[in-house]
């Protein structure tokens, strides 16, 4: 699979999709599921290898191991973690997928295209669906004659292997303080919403939390517009923005670009808080103007990180 130009670029608020399918089975009729992965997740698709068996798997779905230069990797089963009766094919496809500074693999019935899409495009699941899908759907986009469903691939891996889970601050580790500190955050999952939030304010923040990007970007001027009425700063209201990449409606850069150009914000510190943080694309963060990147299996240092920098806001620090 051929990397484009949207892996070169930030904050365009676009981002690209490989679809794949799931031939699932319903009594004498089998029919195609069709769902979705972020383009900057995928190292590469490839056709089912051999799969070395492991002697005690954590879950049905996880089928083995297979060896890809020199790499031993885990194979899920998709349509199995899914609980899809679907009939196996030696014609199955394998995408292979780094986040969180993880490699894993996912059997699949086969992949489409990749789609070039606007994040105004994708819709959050409803609750019906997230209650079917038992919360491993992230969003939702209509193409041509079909629905595609975006997977939480995080929370697939988080399941099978629970080291890899995000764990959040230790109470034993926070920091009380009498200087309240004031962060927004944005983020799609209300688990990580949580997660953050509680860290944060155990560690001395008001927590201010948005669902994406735009209702970051709206909060962030209705505070600045508070501001200008009450004759104060905007560092008197808000310190620090913790923000997701991945988010229906504006994401995690363009939300950044929008901050970091606006003469109204400057100096407003942005950490953009994600699975795609990586080495390979750690630059896009920088392109916006990120103060700071963590990767969510760093999720404990997000609370000191975020101080750090408010305190560089608000003259504090020293």
């Amino acid at each position: 699979m051929s990397q484009s130009n949207i892996l070169l670029e930030a904050g365009t608020n676009e981002l690209e999709i490989v679809e794949f399918y799931i031939d699932e089975r319903a009594g004498d009729r089998v029919y195609q599921g069709f769902y979705g992965v972020n383009v900057a997740k995928v190292l590469e698709i490839i056709r089912l290898p051999q799969v070395t068996h492991l002697p005690a798997a954590v879950h049905p779905s996880v089928r083995g191991t297979f060896n890809l230069r020199n790499k031993v990797i885990p194979l899920v089963d998709l349509a199995m973690w899914l609980g899809k009766d679907t009939p196996a094919s030696q014609n199955d496809k394998v995408i292979v997928t780094e986040f969180n500074n993880v490699v894993n693999a996912f059997r699949v019935s086969g992949v489409t295209r990749i789609h070039r899409l606007s994040w105004t495009a994708i819709e959050p699941p409803s609750k019906h669906v997230s209650h079917y899908s038992e919360d491993s759907v992230t969003g939702v986009v209509r193409i041509e004659d079909r629905v595609v469903f975006l997977l939480d691939m995080e929370r697939i891996v988080g399941e099978l292997n629970p080291s890899l889970s995000l764990k959040a601050l230790d109470a034993t580790q926070a920091v009380a303080s009498d200087f309240r500190y004031r962060a927004l955050i944005a983020d799609d999952s209300g688990t990580i919403r949580r997660m953050i939030g509680s860290s944060l304010e155990q560690s001395g923040f008001d927590v201010i939390r948005t669902i994406n990007g735009q209702m970051a970007w709206d909060r962030l001027e209705e505070l600045h517009g508070a501001a200008q009425t009450e004759g104060r700063r905007l560092s008197d209201l808000v310190h620090v923005i913790v923000s997701d990449i991945e988010m229906p409606g504006m994401d995690g850069h363009s939300l950044t670009k929008r901050i970091k150009t606006d003469p109204r914000f400057q100096g407003l510190p942005v950490i953009l808080f994600s699975s795609l943080i990586t080495d390979k694309l750690r630059h896009k963060g920088d392109a916006v103007g990120a103060d700071d990147q963590i990767s969510k299996p760093e999720m404990a240092t997000v609370a000191a990180r975020a101080k750090a920098l408010a305190d560089r806001y608000i003259g504090r620090a020293g």
